[in-house]
């Protein structure tokens, strides 16, 4: 059956600590990037990690969809989770941050088929632009009739913000896409992005030197 080759939900994800967001807050970790699932068991709950594509935890999913993704991953479908955007919110406490990903399961039997439709999932998202995931069978049959070129053309809008939460990050910044290029290996653009970062930073200095001093 169609449906046993791919699987496709938005999930929300938590982060350990301040310290661990801190990775998803830089360039390590750009809306858009596919990450890998790892799954385990905690005592008698599944934990699905998310690791970005430095190897880096960045989050996991909570129990239910630790769970779904165990159960993928045990019928031998590919794992993979686009992050979607970054958010915080200020309470309980001194808040929290959290997320959302784009879960993405597949047959390796279609690998070049799906894989694309992830790149292109990936590459909207990367713009701002929430790609229905949630598939039927003749979404599915369209994906792999076109080898993965072929993907809904709606835009999901952001889920309504609860009173105090924020979107920190929802699309990629000119500097994510340079550094992107410099992933890829055009060193050229990375060393503009860097220079791009030392230009802000002088000139944060230079501005707050020009208030106080």
């Amino acid at each position: 059956m169609l449906v046993d080759l791919y699987y496709g939900q938005y999930a929300d994800f938590k982060t350990v600590s301040k310290k661990e967001a801190a990775k998803l807050l830089s360039a390590d970790s750009m809306i858009g990037d596919c990450m890998t699932i790892d799954c385990e068991m905690t005592g008698d709950e599944h934990r699905a990690w998310l690791i970005n594509p430095l190897g880096e935890c960045v989050g996991y999913l909570d129990a239910a969809m630790s769970r779904q993704m165990s159960l993928e991953k045990a019928k031998g479908m590919q794992l993979c989770a686009v992050l979607s955007f970054l958010a915080f919110t200020d309470s309980p406490d001194d808040g929290y941050y959290w997320g959302e990903v784009a879960l993405i399961c597949y047959s390796p039997a279609y690998e070049d088929c799906f894989s694309a439709f992830v790149h292109n999932v990936a590459d909207r998202m990367g713009r701002g632009q929430r790609t229905p995931v949630d598939l039927g069978p003749d979404a599915i049959t369209r994906i792999i009739a076109s080898d993965g070129t072929w993907f809904p053309e709606q835009t999901l809008p952001l889920p309504e913000k609860a009173k105090g939460t924020a979107i920190i990050k929802s699309r990629r910044t000119l500097n994510d896409k340079l550094i992107s290029q410099g992933r890829a290996g055009n060193k050229g653009c990375y060393i503009v992005s860097w220079i791009f970062l030392l230009v802000l930073v002088a000139a944060i200095i230079f501005g707050l030197k020009s208030c106080f001093f």
